[in-house]
């Protein structure tokens, strides 16, 4: 990876990554309701080891986001995920926070 690459930012972490031969998936927040900790935009990338940088939450489905990409990057196509209070699987995942939020996820080519 080269040396003045900012891999605090999700673009150019994504960038470097392909460029070094791996796998990538880009997540990013397409929508909200109530008190979500992210907002519409923001982004997280994801390589085929796990390593990731950015943000779809805040920290608490960023675990659940991170193994969706990478079984996305075993397989093929994208994929919407939907995570909320009202969602059984949000309590585990660890979305407490009242909101809900939408993260697309797709693969970086």
């Amino acid at each position: 990876m080269q040396d003045e690459t900012d891999l605090s930012d999700p673009l150019e972490a994504a960038a470097a990554w392909r460029d070094d031969g791996l796998g990538v998936a880009l997540a990013t927040v397409v929508k909200t309701w109530g008190s979500a900790p992210r907002q519409p935009g923001s982004q997280m990338c994801i390589n085929e080891r796990g390593e990731f940088v950015g943000s779809v939450s805040g920290g608490c489905v960023e675990a659940a986001v991170i193994e969706e990409a990478t079984a996305l990057l075993e397989s093929d196509g994208t994929r919407l995920l939907s995570y909320g209070i009202t969602n059984e699987q949000a309590w585990e995942v660890g979305l407490a926070c009242g909101g809900q939020v939408e993260v697309f996820v797709e693969r970086v080519e």
